[in-house]
């Protein structure tokens, strides 16, 4: 694995389009999702890859109203709309805000870490309506990706790092995933934290 020697990703914590990082892996549904004028939108991927970011980047851009305690209000205001993390939301409304969006010609944008076809659907005619969606993946994350996280959580959490052997050790040794390469810099940090220490391989080997 080649690691590059410096480092120029804009990491603001702002949701816009400029601070998204765009590579291979999800180029197709930041174009999809962004770039396309498209009305029913259905955004899946693993968790932690940037479906919220993504999603709050079309919150903005379409000036939405996202799903939260809010159903009726929803339904009383002809918005365009954001169901971020699908799962966690009570199927029958969600099929009442999709034929809401649907008769009054609102954008939808619906996000999960399942695909549709995956998904164990208790409210069949919910599963109807999101197979007529447009669908967009982000994919898992490749070497490009993973190093841009990996940079982007370490200054995060403030992290100095002394070395580029810091970055190529961790990536050879996580488990490549959204998830996995979070969790490992998760517990580098409270590693660090309680032994008082900076970053080093050493400090690294404690838990990789």
């Amino acid at each position: 694995m080649n690691i590059q020697k410096s480092f120029t990703y804009n990491f603001n914590d702002n949701f816009s389009d400029i601070n998204f990082f765009v590579n291979e892996t999800n180029l197709y549904a930041f174009n999809g999702v962004i770039n396309n004028n498209i009305q029913l939108l259905f955004l899946y991927g693993p968790k932690k890859s940037g479906k919220t970011f993504l999603s709050n980047i079309w919150l903005k851009k379409n000036n939405a109203i996202e799903l939260k305690k809010n159903f009726q209000t929803i339904l009383n205001n002809k918005k365009n709309v954001l169901i971020d993390d699908f799962l966690i939301f009570d199927e029958e409304k969600i099929f009442h805000i999709v034929n809401n969006c649907i008769l009054n010609k609102l954008k939808l944008l619906i996000t999960s870490n399942i695909k549709i076809n995956d998904i164990d659907f208790k409210f069949e005619d919910l599963s109807s309506r999101l197979k007529t969606f447009s669908n967009f993946e982000i994919n898992q994350p490749n070497d490009e990706m993973l190093l841009t996280i990996l940079t982007k959580l370490l200054i995060d959490r403030q992290f100095i790092i002394n070395s580029n052997e810091i970055f190529e050790y961790i990536l050879r040794r996580v488990e490549r995933s959204y998830k996995g390469i979070n969790e490992v810099v998760t517990k580098l940090d409270i590693l660090s934290l309680e032994k008082k220490r900076q970053l080093t391989i050493p400090l690294i080997k404690e838990i990789l």
